[in-house]
């Protein structure tokens, strides 16, 4: 199905946007000029991410303004100022300090959404160390790993983390010098700590070193779904594109109240549940719990968010509850939202429509990139579907590889390739450590290959295919998972869709869905077959899924992606894998109605 595209009209908004006219910025967009929008360290002495989100901040009137609103999961709220963030990273830096952890030695952090692992991220970053953020949900085996991979010198955790997950790995890991546990008052050990104490022992007054742009700031590592994890090395400049993404792809004004719902174990989670939202200056909510739909209404009409960033996965969940959330909750304040973590399905974008009065603007990037890189903005039409245009500065491109290894443009639109990018923002990764041979494979000609399919219209904009790896080959044809599953997602009775292919002796792979289905359907003979026939009708029978079976709940990353992998492997009756970024069935039990407010 063609959706038609969502026009826009300045009028219609109720705040003027960052980026007015997406040609005229591109047009005159310079990363100089971007430098002069940030103020570097005092005296010359470089370029440092916290000293643009917080202390340029903290050093004037801004110092009192709201920078985080903590939301505890048993109804504690916390607040915390530029100032607060300035003075508790400080606290955190100097514990660095006392402790001998030094320029480039890797602090890790393993917690919920707590205050304390904030604290200990800006700390970090601001001594000049590298943070490592770690998913909560990691078992005790990804995280062993990614200690050992990085290096890890210190470690921030709660002790229920701890003692569950890392206490027996300690002899295995002879770097790892200290463990900081945020929720204990009393030490265990002498180098298992309280953080609290130190905190408050330790001084509130910190000189940021000389810091260069190419310094290392963040490791992020990948999920590990495939082979062994990566860790994706990033650097203090990144700040630039965080702060440049912020502004047109987030829009983000000094007066927002945002909501980025991603989990800081992850690169969204730091940079932009972190560092571009602080370096606008507005106020970020931060909420300890997991999703409950009741729960995240709530938040947005208690907090009155004008700009909220989420995922898929939780869209698509508040879109299999009859709810009518304007008419329940008080959304008027919300202008913006927008999606990450995997394409958004077109019915989505309509849906936010219908349901929120906005559409959802999806944008595409990855660990590697550091930040957004292709965008839907607030005065540009949305195709829904697509995954927008890229960002000012941004050189992207449809690619294709020859025989022999090189790759040329494609100049024709409409045409499927490797999505490529011409390496030099900012964010962008600046190897896998300890992996150089992987990293240089990364890039050809002079571009940096995703590794994602796509193609491009004639108008610029760009639409997803799949993973190169999640390509379905199926009698001489090549089908992009994300197509089908949207087309499936069409129907009224489907809530979310995964496809993979299945071994066939004859056409190669079989195109198959699991398909789980939207309150009040239930799974029958003939729902199938009425899916089937819609799909054909949609897609044709080259592309459409010969099979489909339901399944209640479809394994999913905390981050919102569908895990094809492990749908495939259990499919197939293969090892599962790695499967600690696996999301717990137990959130999917909180879709439940809400009443009225």
């Amino acid at each position: 199905m063609e959706w038609a595209p969502i026009h826009k009209q300045l009028g219609q908004l109720t705040v003027a946007p960052n980026l007015l006219d997406y040609e005229a910025a591109r047009a005159s967009f310079s990363w100089e000029s971007l430098h002069r929008e940030l103020s570097g360290l005092p005296a010359g002495r470089g370029l440092n991410l916290v000293y643009e989100a917080v202390d340029r901040h903290a050093n004037t009137l801004w110092r009192n303004h709201l920078a985080i609103r903590w939301l505890g999961r048993d109804g504690a709220v916390r607040d915390f100022t530029y100032g607060d963030l300035h003075e508790q990273s400080n606290r955190f830096a100097n514990i660095l300090d006392a402790f001998g952890i030094c320029k480039g030695d890797r602090v890790f952090g393993l917690s919920e959404r707590i205050p304390e692992l904030y604290f200990a991220a800006l700390g970090t970053l601001k001594h000049t160390s590298v943070f490592c953020p770690l998913f909560s949900a990691f078992g005790p085996e990804p995280i062993h790993q990614r200690l050992g991979l990085g290096d890890a010198k210190l470690l921030v955790t709660t002790q229920r983390q701890y003692e569950r997950k890392v206490a027996q790995l300690r002899s295995t890991l002879p770097e790892l010098k200290f463990v900081l546990l945020a929720d204990i008052g009393e030490d265990v050990s002498d180098d298992v700590l309280s953080l609290p104490r130190l905190l408050n022992e330790a001084s509130p007054c910190y000189t940021i070193p000389a810091t260069d742009p190419e310094d290392m700031a963040f490791l992020h590592f990948t999920s590990g779904t495939t082979g062994m994890p990566k860790g994706a090395i990033h650097v203090h400049s990144a700040v630039y594109m965080h702060y440049m993404t912020g502004k047109y792809a987030l829009d983000l004004h000094p007066e927002d109240v945002y909501w980025c719902t991603a989990d800081p174990g992850w690169v969204t989670g730091t940079s932009y549940g972190i560092s571009a939202p602080l370096c606008h200056g507005v106020t970020s909510i931060v909420d300890e719990a997991e999703f409950d739909a009741e729960r995240w209404y709530q938040n947005l009409e208690r907090e009155q968010v004008t700009v909220w960033y989420t995922a898929p996965t939780a869209i698509r969940r508040l879109m299999r509850l009859d709810l009518e959330p304007r008419k329940q909750f008080d959304l008027s304040r919300l202008r913006f939202v927008a999606s990450v973590g995997e394409p958004l399905n077109p019915e989505a974008v309509v849906w936010g429509m219908e349901k929120l009065g906005l559409p959802i603007h999806d944008n595409w990037w990855q660990t590697e990139t550091g930040g957004i890189m292709i965008a839907n903005y607030p005065t540009m039409d949305i195709r829904p579907g697509s995954m927008g245009r890229p960002l000012p500065g941004i050189e992207a491109a449809i690619v294709q590889r020859s025989e022999d290894g090189s790759v040329s443009v494609v100049e024709e639109p409409n045409v499927q390739g490797d999505l490529a990018l011409r390496p030099g923002w900012p964010s962008m990764f600046r190897g896998y450590l300890h992996d150089e041979e992987r990293y240089q494979k990364c890039f050809v000609d002079g571009w940096y290959i995703t590794g994602d399919l796509a193609e491009q219209d004639e108008d610029g904009y760009f639409w997803f295919i799949g993973r190169a790896d999640d390509i379905i080959k199926t009698a001489g044809h090549m089908v992009g998972p994300f197509e089908v599953e949207s087309a499936l997602m069409e129907h009224p009775a489907v809530a979310e869709a995964g496809v993979i292919g299945v071994p066939d002796p004859i056409i190669g792979q079989i195109v198959k869905a699991f398909v789980a289905l939207r309150p009040p359907a239930q799974p029958s003979e003939a729902l199938r077959l009425e899916l089937l026939g819609f799909a054909r009708q949609r897609l044709g029978s080259a592309v459409a899924p010969k099979l489909i079976e339901f399944e209640d709940n479809l394994p999913k990353t905390r981050s919102g992606k569908i895990m094809r992998r492990l749908l495939k492997a259990r499919e197939l009756g293969l090892p599962e894998g790695d499967v600690s970024t696996l999301e717990s069935a137990e959130t999917e039990n909180r879709l439940r109605p809400v009443a009225a407010a």
